[in-house]
């Protein structure tokens, strides 16, 4: 009978683990895990890269009127007086437009980066900064692998685990 490893979980915590450790493997480029689980995130890590490989120039720029809030030296926003119909005083953020070229995606690349969305978990820096994965597999692991037809990673084996002997693996980016 074909289909997936079931790793002793249910479906639930399998997926949340499954995206987990794809996520660790594209932020990290490695991980060690034991080999059922490697085996279950190669393939989808594989997918998001040919993805990513293949919807990497989907992209047309257009000039945007853009508005934003003015921000001071110390970067907070600049707040106005202001005035409402029934004559109550507030303060409201100033704003400023400009004109701006800006890349959109197409409707293939936006369809591929939801469907990366699917399989990665948001990821904060030391600092709180997101990361986006997304634009990693977009730009610098589609550059890398661009001239390859797929065999992204490689599976190397460690030994067998002390506690239960199972099989621990490095699961890594080539």
């Amino acid at each position: 009978m074909a289909g997936t490893r079931k790793l002793g979980r249910t479906t639930d915590h399998r997926l949340s683990m499954l995206r987990t450790l794809t996520t660790s493997l594209l932020l990290n480029g490695k991980i060690e895990t034991t080999e059922a689980k490697a085996k279950e995130v190669r393939p989808i890590v594989e997918k998001l890269i040919t993805l990513g490989i293949k919807e990497q120039a989907n992209v047309t720029t257009a000039e945007k009127t853009v508005s934003y809030a003015k921000v001071d030296a110390k970067g907070n926003k600049v707040l106005v007086d202001a005035t409402s119909k029934n004559g109550r005083k507030y303060k409201k953020v100033e704003r400023e437009t400009i004109k701006k070229t800006v890349e959109i995606d197409l409707p293939s690349k936006l369809a591929a980066r939801r469907t990366m969305f699917k399989y990665v978990n948001k990821v904060k820096d030391n600092d709180g900064k997101n990361i986006d994965l997304t634009a990693k597999l977009f730009g610098e692991l589609a550059d890398k692998y661009k001239d390859r037809t797929g065999g992204y990673t490689r599976i190397l084996k460690l030994g067998q685990r002390r506690g239960d002997a199972a099989e621990m693996v490095i699961l890594e980016l080539i």
